[in-house]
């Protein structure tokens, strides 16, 4: 059976991927501070709220009115899909997700089955991680997240920021999502440049390459240029 492909929205990566991410599939887009995961996170909701797909993001960092205005300066007008009800902005508390495992769903199913929510973004799954002492806590709550994505039946995007060690995804995560996006804002040669990498996709024939990007009027692109460290 064919496989259907949800497109990132993102210039020149689903060509990458063979057309998109897989259809409910939970996807990690992991990097530094500045790397562009909440912008990448966006441009995907964005892609499916253009094509009809409505969309929710759950954030325990962002400001609802900070983000809105951030997003209108790549054209991304968040507040026209809220209104319209085909985009909700949830700003939650590490502990409030808790909650949420424990209620088996709560709020987060009503407003899916309400607006029929195709796309999913959680920015980012760090802070919730932190929650959890130990590795075993940490994949049985990760675990116990990713049931409820796949029974609410969306394409989930989850962002993972880089920890004082250096390290940007927890090993708890690491083994359970479909796919792990690394992006990098490194400096080469004294110049800082983006990067792309496509770390793991489960199901898909992807390059190993590390790929330049760009942060432009219209938001990220992937280029065919190699990134040289």
């Amino acid at each position: 059976m064919k496989v259907k492909r949800i497109p990132t929205g993102i210039p020149g990566l689903d060509k990458l991927i063979n057309g998109g991410f897989k259809e409910r599939s939970i996807n990690l887009v992991a990097g530094g501070a500045g790397s562009g995961k909440t912008i990448f996170a966006i441009q995907f909701l964005m892609e499916g709220l253009r094509n009809g797909e409505p969309g929710i993001y759950i954030t325990f960092e962002e400001k609802k009115e900070k983000l809105y205005s951030d997003m209108l300066a790549f054209g991304w007008d968040l507040k026209k899909y809220e209104k319209k009800g085909a985009f909700v902005f949830l700003e939650y508390t590490p502990e409030q997700v808790k909650r949420v495992l424990v209620e088996g769903g709560g709020t987060i199913d009503t407003i899916i089955t309400k607006i029929k929510a195709k796309r999913l973004v959680i920015d980012s799954i760090t802070s919730f991680a932190l929650l959890y002492k130990d590795e075993l806590t940490q994949k049985e709550a990760s675990l116990a997240l990713f049931e409820l994505i796949n029974k609410w039946g969306c394409t989930a995007v989850l962002t993972s920021q880089e920890t004082e060690n250096g390290k940007v995804i927890s090993p708890a995560l690491e083994f359970e999502v479909d796919s792990i996006i690394l992006l990098y804002h490194t400096k080469v040669d004294g110049v800082r440049k983006r990067g792309l990498e496509i770390l793991k996709m489960r199901g898909t024939k992807h390059p190993s390459k590390t790929f330049e990007i760009s942060i432009g009027k219209k938001g990220l692109v992937v280029h065919e240029k190699m990134l040289k460290f």
